[in-house]
């Protein structure tokens, strides 16, 4: 089995610049905005990096990670014949990489990272 760590966390909101300075104010994170969505350095080589977006419609509240897997097609063929679905995706990301959605049996939203 190939390892697929979790490698990034992603924080969905519906204003954007309240959230971030939230999360800035209270754990000290530094922030850059990109379009529609800021992110964070967490000021530690510790743990994973993540980013906090605001999409301009629902699901506007929502935390997910991030797992990296080898190619995003596999991973959601596996998904979907052990019981989960596609939500989103894949999506191309600035630099070649994609991303996914997709729900666990029990519901739960997960992001499948295929970097390039």
């Amino acid at each position: 089995m190939e390892p697929n760590p979790v490698i990034h966390f992603e924080i969905g909101c519906k204003y954007l610049e309240e959230t971030s300075a939230f999360y800035s104010n209270i754990f000290g994170w530094a922030t850059t905005q990109v379009p529609m969505a800021a992110f964070i350095n967490t000021n530690s080589t510790d743990g994973i990096q993540g980013h906090i977006t605001s999409l301009g419609h629902e699901p506007h509240n929502y935390v997910t990670v991030y797992i990296q897997v080898s190619s995003i097609e596999k991973y959601l063929q596996k998904i979907t014949e052990a019981g989960g679905s596609k939500v989103i995706g894949p999506i191309p990301l600035p630099g070649g990489s994609r991303f996914a959605w997709f729900k666990d049996p029990a519901g739960n939203t997960i992001g499948l990272l295929q970097k390039q």
